[in-house]
């Protein structure tokens, strides 16, 4: 399904789940799973299991939350906003604050490298051994593509502490991975 017949869909999906129609919601899942996992799936640390009870979770919150909906943005952005929320709640409820500094921070962007498996799977690796709270605004700002001020809001920080964060984050990674600065 392309992304154009996805947003039609999505609302007429969104109005008949948001009525209680089951069918809909699961048209709805089956359409927006795979970013949801992806988000969460990264944010825990390359947890399979983690991820899967995050994507469950949102989903479960989703469906009861949907009648509320207030089509003020797109269902799949809200979907994703409310997975990354709960995936950072978790962060928190384990007792890892996502946003103090610690030695240990933040992770390098993946996106514009071509990885063979085994890189990817030493640079998931490297980004899952990370602490909590640094993977989070690497994530949220080298895979999710989120700015600076966006992560700042979201995780209560100074815009400046997002991008130092992030710097750190960088040369921990670097460094683990075993390249020179």
């Amino acid at each position: 399904m392309s992304p154009a017949s996805a947003g039609a869909n999505d609302s007429d999906d969104v109005r008949a789940a948001a009525a209680g129609d089951r069918r809909a919601f699961q048209r709805l899942y089956q359409l927006h799973a795979g970013r949801v996992h992806g988000a969460v799936y990264r944010l825990a640390g390359y947890d399979h299991a983690r991820a899967e009870d995050l994507t469950q979770d949102a989903f479960v919150r989703a469906w009861q939350k949907l009648p509320g909906f207030r089509h003020e943005s797109a269902f799949g952005t809200w979907l994703y906003r409310l997975a990354v929320n709960l995936a950072l709640m978790d962060i928190r409820a384990r007792g890892a604050d996502p946003v103090s500094m610690v030695d240990d921070e933040h992770l390098p962007d993946t996106g514009e490298t071509p990885f063979c498996a085994a890189e990817r799977e030493e640079l998931e690796h490297a980004v899952g051994k990370l602490p909590p709270r640094a993977r989070a605004v690497l994530v949220l700002h080298d895979i999710e593509g989120w700015k600076h001020e966006e992560i700042a809001t979201e995780l209560a920080m100074a815009v400046g502490t997002s991008k130092a964060q992030l710097h750190r984050a960088r040369g921990l990674l670097r460094k683990a991975l075993g390249e020179s600065s």
